[in-house]
């Protein structure tokens, strides 16, 4: 056949899907012809298949105005259905010659070519389904996640007030419930700005931003900001016992800010799920060429299956729907250590717990 072709057959349209041209019939694929120009809409309302071998002897066809039309002379036209059983189209096909094209055999070749179309058409469909569900959800997470960073923006401002307001009341308040007060205040005001830390880089790292450094090798303000955090913990866990070492004498270049904000989500987590009857022990050295921040509790052995997903964003273990938290703090550690080119290791045994983070100071 001089002229094959796949099309979309609708009520009102007849459009060019895929063709193949020999005779130059001059259809492309987009070109449409008018619906009541073409045997394809009897195709469509009586959903049977045509076949013709000669328009001129054919008693249904011979004086048919569509074949003068276009100056056919075999013809086939057979119909598409996708798998839910509605109706796509035809494969069509014609000649300017006469063609044996009524035949079992073609007949039968015909209808596989129309199977394989129709599956090829369901496995295009679920593509652009799957497709444009995914661009959705990106969409929907990307909305979620800018919301996310706003709020937590927006928030930082009003608790900055908050917790400058109790310094003030600690500061020059001569009544004791005052005092007890505004340290309550102010320890919770801490802990408040570490969880929207935690949430803001969490969805700055979903946006694609990551973790950002700015990066000093002012080893004064390191231990500064270690000791900053500590005093901050123990405003936070009054009743927890906190023993420091911090031999901090060589240039380390790292973010001080970052690498406080992991020593308090590690600290935080050695108090929480540590023994309050024992210190909390942090060594912060310089040896080798590398800093190393280690910080060991006494408490449950952690399992070594749950050692291994410690540092997944929102994971809880087991029993601990008590403990505050939104499961983000290791997480945005080990995102930290990853940016100074460390890691964070975990070794846990029925006598202690030891989280050690090591980098290199250069």
């Amino acid at each position: 056949m001089g002229f094959a072709a796949i099309a979309r057959v609708t009520e009102d349209k007849w459009i060019t899907c895929a063709s193949k041209d020999n005779i130059s019939f001059g259809l492309k694929v987009g070109d449409e012809l008018p619906i009541e120009s073409t045997i394809c809409a009897q195709v469509r309302q009586q959903q049977k298949p045509i076949f013709i071998n000669n328009v001129a002897t054919s008693v249904t066809y011979a004086n048919h105005p569509v074949p003068a039309i276009y100056g056919f002379s075999s013809y086939i036209s057979v119909p598409l259905y996708k798998n839910d059983g509605s109706f796509f189209g035809t494969i069509c096909a014609i000649d300017k010659k006469a063609a044996e094209v009524d035949t079992e055999a073609i007949r039968g070749m015909f209808q596989i070519y129309a199977e394989l179309i129709a599956f090829h058409l369901e496995a295009i469909e679920a593509k652009e389904n799957a497709e444009a569900k995914l661009i959705e959800e990106q969409h929907i997470a990307e909305l979620r996640e800018q919301f996310i960073a706003i709020l937590g923006h927006d928030l930082k401002n009003p608790i900055a007030t908050t917790r400058m307001s109790a310094d003030i009341l600690m500061k020059f308040s001569k009544e004791d419930i005052v005092k007890r007060n505004a340290a309550l205040i102010k320890s919770t005001s801490i802990r408040m700005e570490g969880l929207i830390d935690n949430l803001l880089d969490f969805a700055r790292g979903r946006l694609g931003e990551g973790i950002k450094l700015n990066k000093t090798k002012d080893f004064g303000k390191l231990k500064n900001v270690i000791e900053q955090v500590i005093n901050e913990v123990e405003i936070t866990a009054p009743n927890q016992e906190i023993i420091a070492d911090i031999q901090i004498k060589n240039p380390v270049d790292c973010d001080p800010d970052r690498i406080a904000q992991l020593c308090s989500n590690l600290l935080g987590n050695a108090i929480t799920h540590g023994s309050q009857d024992t210190p909390v022990k942090l060594q912060a050295t310089c040896i080798n060429g590398e800093f190393k921040l280690e910080i060991t509790n006494k408490g449950v052995k952690i399992p070594q299956k749950v050692r291994e997903k410690l540092f997944d964003p929102f994971y809880r273990r087991e029993g601990e729907e008590a403990k505050k938290g939104l499961g983000l703090g290791l997480y945005i550690a080990s995102e930290i250590a990853l940016a100074h080119d460390g890691n964070i290791n975990v070794t846990s045994s029925d006598k202690e717990t030891v989280f050690s983070f090591v980098m290199p100071t250069q």
